[in-house]
């Protein structure tokens, strides 16, 4: 993920750890501006009005929202405490930001509907997942096959926003689609398997060493998996990951411009 030593040290130490990859990224940017601000400095030479002169920096310069300045915060606190073993001292002193938090633009069910049809196949079952059932972008592209529960036309939602388990419920209609997606899945696990030094798919919490045969389940498989195999940054093991979060921001985002709906995501787009 970084080419310097000492961001790749961090990296290394929360993988061992075990934050979640979207953490590792974020924490990393905001340790590598707040070097970059301080003159390149080495951070354990850094100290408390130095952290203060960033905060204040994001929020006056910058015109950060008051979130965005408190997850720098929570990264450098976290570098310091955590990873350098310092202390922290009294930060009240910077300036907090005073950004407003846009407000996400609501669709009624008749833009939605015009909004989904301007999408098809995979990419409309998963758009239609999002306004159907509530899920923010994240959790959706994080649900694995056996998330679906088929007979009681609900989806298990995993460690969703604040690490809490949730029933959502599953919009009847979709079911012939997820029958078919389910049936990807599978066929992509057929080539994978056959694939030279392919490891299964990712799973949490030592469930990997639990269960060694969970990998290469189906039911483990992510429901909306990537095109192509590629090589886990934290493992350096061949997997299938995920779609990308990313690619979903921008599918949402074409539909919504095509119908009309400027600035819309998806019904949580500020989460």
């Amino acid at each position: 993920m970084s080419n310097s030593p000492f961001l790749k040290s961090v990296e290394d130490f929360m993988c061992v750890q075990r934050y979640s990859r979207r953490t590792i990224k974020t924490y990393l940017y905001w340790i590598k501006y707040f070097i970059l601000y301080s003159g390149k400095r080495h951070p354990s030479q850094l100290h408390d009005e130095d952290i203060i002169r960033f905060l204040t920096f994001l929020a006056v310069q910058r015109n950060v929202a008051a979130g965005t300045q408190a997850l720098a915060l929570n990264a450098i606190v976290f570098l310091k405490t955590k990873f350098l073993g310092q202390t922290v001292g009294d930060l009240s002193g910077f300036s907090p930001a005073r950004k407003p938090r846009k407000l996400p633009i609501v669709l009624t069910p008749k833009e939605v509907a015009a909004l989904l049809n301007q999408l098809h196949g995979v990419q409309y079952l998963m758009a239609a997942i999002l306004y159907g059932s509530g899920l923010r972008r994240i959790e959706l592209v994080r649900l694995r096959v056996k998330d679906i529960d088929f007979d009681y036309k609900q989806i298990r939602v995993i460690n969703g926003k604040g690490g809490k388990h949730r029933l959502v419920t599953l919009a009847e209609e979709l079911v012939p689609l997820l029958d078919q997606q389910v049936e990807r899945v599978e066929n992509y696990l057929k080539q994978d398997r056959i694939c030279q030094g392919y490891a299964g798919v990712w799973l949490p919490d030592g469930l990997a060493r639990k269960y060694p045969n969970a990998p290469f389940e189906s039911g483990w498989h992510f429901l909306f998996p990537a095109s192509r195999l590629s090589i886990d940054p934290a493992s350096n093991l061949l997997r299938r990951h995920h779609y990308d979060e990313s690619n979903l921001n921008k599918l949402i985002k074409k539909a919504a411009l095509k119908q009309g709906a400027q600035g819309v995501r998806s019904p949580l787009s500020t989460l």
